[in-house]
């Protein structure tokens, strides 16, 4: 590498004053057989224009599709202005901020950020952001336990157990498991209702009595159905759990925030942050979003930035809450998250600042009014029916006559991307199909989603594959 001071005098005289006689014997205690060796398989390096060639041909590589999946990553329109913003050195190459004295637009970003999630959730405070939605689910569940008070008089030790509606995202199931099952707390599924794809509040009469540190509602769920969010925040808070919203923040623009759900509100609100200015980026990189009551405040993880004035009376920001722990003392730590995702984070503050609430209520209505013009008209279709019958925000579940994965197949090389599949999750919903339509879509892409899945699906109807033939005598 170029500009590294120390010339081959230098290091010769450093490894001679420490007794060796080479840089590869500062590691003679890592056995030969975990060594790498020498890098075999990496080609020759290219020039500019070459690299910039082979990285355009893998992109295209993509393709251009009309897109109607979702099932937690959003395709929204996001101003030029946005990245263009963010791109800016003082924004891109930001890192966190230790030094106030040298933060302070990092700072003031970030305390920007956090008021308008506060707004956006209905809750007392925000921080500075987590991984990703899924694990952000995890950081409030580990936080719902340290913070739930046992039953009084009944000499049990704090709940380790959590209802978890099967609505929630299947695979942030899979990631709240996987972080916290070895600290021994129990996930306990909560069915869902077979006709309207939500959790009735009723059915919750079976877990009365029992132990449990918080119950989890999706809003919307998995299914995009809408649930009964007050009665379950009411249930919860009656039977001493807390209640974590797990919200998309696109749909807060128009649904009720948690902070006001049933007569307390939501304790813990969570939820992915990659609708909010950023771009779907084949899987990443987003960010996850946590919010609560101040009361729990210092059970959060992660850090807080508050607003304040110097010694001369000057306002200023500075880092108000963090625990120092969380990156020397780990064993200590309320949470070992110490990333705050910054980039995605400033743009989601950049793109709500331009957008407003007047603009992301728009962008909410858009996205519902699409998806219910884009499910009346695939419904139209002979072999198409919808599987729940309740309110949806921009989701929703069809059932096929014919095999979903054969269906995306065809419809991709149509060069629609028509849904996801939801064989893999939802067996027992037979050939089910989760479509979403966003602001992005057009009266255009509906009508041309719908003319080839009716094709595909009159096709398959009316020429089924062909089965099998055995022969009686074998």
């Amino acid at each position: 590498m170029p500009f590294i001071p120390h010339t081959d005098a230098d290091v010769k005289a450093m490894l001679k004053s420490i007794g060796v006689n080479s840089i590869d014997d500062l590691f003679d205690e890592i056995p030969e057989k975990l060594r790498a060796g020498k890098l075999t398989q990496v080609p020759e390096g290219l020039s500019e224009m070459d690299i910039g060639r082979l990285m355009q041909t893998r992109a295209n590589q993509d393709g251009a599709y009309i897109n109607f999946i979702g099932a937690g990553a959003y395709e929204h329109h996001i101003p030029a202005a946005v990245w263009e913003i963010v791109s800016r050195g003082e924004f891109y190459s930001a890192y966190t901020p230790y030094q106030a004295e040298a933060s302070q637009g990092t700072l003031q970003l970030l305390y920007e950020y956090q008021t308008m999630m506060a707004s956006l959730t209905g809750m007392d405070v925000s921080n500075a952001s987590l991984y990703d939605g899924a694990s952000g689910l995890a950081e409030a569940v580990l936080m719902a336990v340290r913070a739930h008070t046992r039953t009084p008089g009944t000499g049990k030790k704090t709940a380790r157990k959590i209802l978890m509606p099967s609505t929630v995202h299947p695979i942030y199931h899979r990631v709240v498991h996987a972080i916290v099952a070895n600290q021994n707390i129990e996930l306990v599924e909560i069915p869902h209702c077979t006709e309207g794809g939500h959790t009735i509040p009723e059915s919750l009469r079976q877990y009365e009595g029992g132990e449990f540190a918080a119950l989890v509602i999706p809003q919307p769920n998995f299914f995009g159905v809408l649930e009964e969010v007050d009665a379950l925040t009411d249930w919860a808070h009656a039977h001493n759990m807390l209640a974590i919203g797990l919200v998309n923040p696109t749909a807060l623009a128009l649904l009720t925030p948690p902070g006001q759900w049933g007569a307390k509100g939501a304790d813990i609100a969570v939820g992915e942050g990659q609708p909010l200015g950023a771009p779907l980026s084949s899987g990443g990189p987003y960010y996850g979003f946590m919010c609560c009551k101040e009361a729990l405040v210092r059970q959060m993880p992660g850090r807080i930035i508050g607003r304040t004035v110097d010694k001369d009376g000057k306002p200023g920001f500075t880092l108000t809450l963090q625990a120092r722990e969380q990156h020397i003392r780990r064993s200590k730590a309320t949470s070992n998250i110490c990333t705050n995702q910054g980039l995605v984070v400033a743009a989601s503050t950049i793109y709500m600042a331009l957008l407003g609430p007047d603009g992301l209520e728009r962008v909410a209505q858009a996205c519902h009014a699409n998806t219910l013009a884009l499910v009346d008209r695939l419904t139209a279709i002979k072999g198409v029916t919808r599987v729940f019958n309740r309110p949806v925000f921009h989701e929703a579940v069809l059932r096929l006559e014919v095999p979903v994965s054969e269906t995306l197949r065809a419809l991709e090389a149509q060069g629609i991307l028509g849904g996801y599949d939801l064989a893999e999750h939802y067996p027992h919903l037979g050939q089910a199909l989760l479509v979403c339509a966003t602001e992005t879509r057009t009266q255009e892409d509906i009508e041309q989603y719908a003319f080839h899945l009716e094709r595909i699906v009159s096709k398959r109807r009316l020429d089924p594959p062909c089965a099998v033939k055995t022969n009686p005598n074998a």
